[in-house]
């Protein structure tokens, strides 16, 4: 109940905005994302189980870059850049890293869009980035959990 409220009150407060700055935080409908994960990360390959189970989700193109030889798995992306980080492509062709890219996963999906809405701004913004960065430190020892 108490998501729903924040999630119309957001809503509300974008619709207000110009189109052209609520399309900078608002996926639209019709918008395909495209993730790129290490799917032979365990930790990585569980979270990604769990997101492609929410609604929303059928619109994401999900790539599986640990089963990928090619050198570049999107112009600009490298294998070794994908499998470093979490990545996503919007459909306008925008790369999204890090936290950023979780905040454009998350506006992409119902349950999250209000999480991602939010983490798209500035200052919270670059924490959820720093959050990433500190998580890629643990990342090693977070696995051996996973496996």
């Amino acid at each position: 109940m108490l998501i729903n409220s924040i999630n119309h009150s957001f809503i509300s407060y974008f619709q207000s905005l110009n189109r052209k700055y609520r399309r900078c935080y608002l996926m639209s409908e019709d918008e395909k994302l495209k993730v790129f994960y290490d799917g032979a990360c365990p930790l990585c390959h569980r979270e990604i189980s769990f997101y492609k189970k929410r609604r929303g989700s059928e619109t994401v193109d999900w790539v599986d870059i640990s089963k990928s030889e090619d050198e570049y798995v999107h112009p600009g992306l490298s294998r070794t850049q994908a499998m470093s980080r979490f990545h996503v492509v919007t459909s306008s062709g925008r790369l999204l890293s890090g936290g950023s890219a979780f905040a454009g996963l998350w506006r992409s999906l119902s349950a999250f869009k209000p999480l991602g809405v939010i983490f798209s701004f500035g200052p919270l913004e670059w924490l959820l980035n720093r959050l990433y960065d500190f998580f890629l430190k643990a990342r090693p020892s977070l696995q051996k959990l996973f496996r």
